[in-house]
């Protein structure tokens, strides 16, 4: 019996017709259009977007070159080179991320002991020539020293939560 209830449903075509009902209950709905560039979607207060490095108020970078969002990285986005300074410290002599391979998981920023490395709520970012996909260092620290003070307040209204 079952058989022939499957094929009589399908001669008559029940799930076509109930996409069709959906479609036109649909069509005169009214619509809602929004302008991208004036009008912005809102955003999760959690929202992952481009990466940042951070400096300790004194000025001196907080990456201790531990290599931990480098082997936490799933999808290998992450490259670090170290050499030790003369005071006996660790520091990174090289900082790039490919924004091409990135997921945007957010597992560097869990993994960061001194929390250098952040995920900003900048979405709005775009690459002309090949090889800007890769972001170093140096424009990492610069993407952490104009969004600080927007950083450190998404991270303490986020402290609750960690």
């Amino acid at each position: 019996m079952g058989k022939f209830v499957a094929w009589f449903r399908s001669l008559l075509l029940l799930e076509l017709i109930g996409g069709m009902a959906l479609t036109f209950r649909y069509l005169f709905r009214d619509k809602y259009t929004l302008m991208y560039p004036m009008e912005k979607t809102p955003q999760s207060p959690r929202f992952r977007g481009l990466h940042a490095l951070r400096r300790y108020p004194n000025g001196e970078e907080r990456c201790i070159a531990c290599k931990l969002c480098e082997a936490v990285c799933p999808a290998l986005a992450i490259t670090i080179d170290s050499e030790q300074r003369e005071d006996g410290s660790r520091r990174t002599t090289r900082y790039d991320i490919d924004l091409f391979k990135c997921i945007y998981c957010g597992f560097c920023e869990e993994s960061c002991p001194v929390d250098s490395i952040v995920e900003t709520h900048v979405l709005e970012y775009h690459f002309e020539k090949r090889g800007e996909n890769i972001v170093n260092k140096q424009q990492l620290l610069a993407i952490g020293d104009r969004l600080e003070s927007e950083i450190a307040e998404r991270r303490a209204a986020d402290s609750a939560y960690r």
